[in-house]
């Protein structure tokens, strides 16, 4: 099987690791191109050739998915796959440009160096280079989980763009103590803002620019903290002591609650 890799960074080289096939690379920057190509002991082609392959995958930024498909389609013999983080439009773009070749989604919920991890699936339109592609996954230790475009993306929201939007509000909201006065939860945001701060910032960009809803309602909730009394505080702190999403409702406080805020004074806080 010999796969070309559109994208050279550091998700492309993730997949060309992973895969066991005959790799080429192309990129918007040839000498990345050349370089990852002569690590994993594949070659460099032009990103606007039109030589063919069977199986192109696409490492491109989530928000050049589309267009890098139908960029690409007619270089793809057998099988189209992405890895760019997005599913429903480069599942939408690829349904439009490959009705008739295999079709496949991934989205590796890890960065590259934490690998192997959970890898969401979405086989469109599966057959034997797909299912070769998933057992090579499989093989090199990944949990692969199928999912649909619709769902994964809806995720995100949560997973990553209200996580990250969460993370980077108390970065910037924190003030610079002196570590003694740090606390068990303050202490794990600060090394989750470490984190997240240590990455690439058009990656986050992206991620809040194609699943935005999940950071809004972060700056829902974080408002709807502020302006709490303190009865509407305890019952936004309820809810989330339940994993409870339904709409709140203000309900007068039972006997073991109120017991139990008595006790909050008085205890350690974490």
């Amino acid at each position: 099987m010999d796969v070309l890799i559109v994208g050279a960074g550091a998700m492309g080289r993730w997949f060309g690791r992973t895969v066991d096939a005959d790799l080429a690379f192309a990129d918007a920057d040839p000498e990345k191109a050349v370089a990852t190509a002569d690590a994993l002991g594949g070659r460099a082609v032009p990103l606007d050739g039109d030589e063919r392959f069977d199986v192109v995958c696409l490492a491109v930024p989530m928000r050049l998915a589309a267009d890098a498909v139908a960029d690409n389609a007619h270089r793809a013999d057998a099988a189209m796959c992405d890895v760019t983080g997005a599913m429903r439009p480069p599942v939408a773009a690829m349904r439009d440009h490959l009705p008739d070749r295999e079709r496949l989604s991934l989205h590796p919920l890890f960065a590259p160096h934490n690998a192997p991890g959970n890898v969401a699936a979405v086989a469109d339109e599966p057959g034997a280079y797909t299912d070769a592609l998933l057992a090579d996954l499989d093989a090199a230790g990944n949990r692969v989980f199928e999912t649909t475009p619709e769902e994964h993306d809806a995720a995100m929201e949560t997973v990553q763009a209200a996580a990250h939007a969460a993370v980077l509000s108390f970065g910037l909201a924190a003030d610079d103590v002196r570590e003694e006065f740090a606390t068990p939860i303050s202490a794990a945001l600060d090394e989750l803002v470490a984190s997240v701060s240590g990455g690439t910032p058009r990656v986050y960009a992206d991620i809040q620019s194609s699943f935005g809803e999940g950071t809004d309602r972060v700056a829902d909730a974080a408002r709807e903290l502020a302006a709490a009394d303190d009865e509407a505080f305890a019952d936004l702190y309820r809810r989330v002591s339940r994993g409870d999403d339904a709409p709140i409702e203000s309900t007068p406080a039972s006997a073991d609650d109120r017991d139990r805020d008595q006790t909050d004074k008085h205890d350690p806080v974490e």
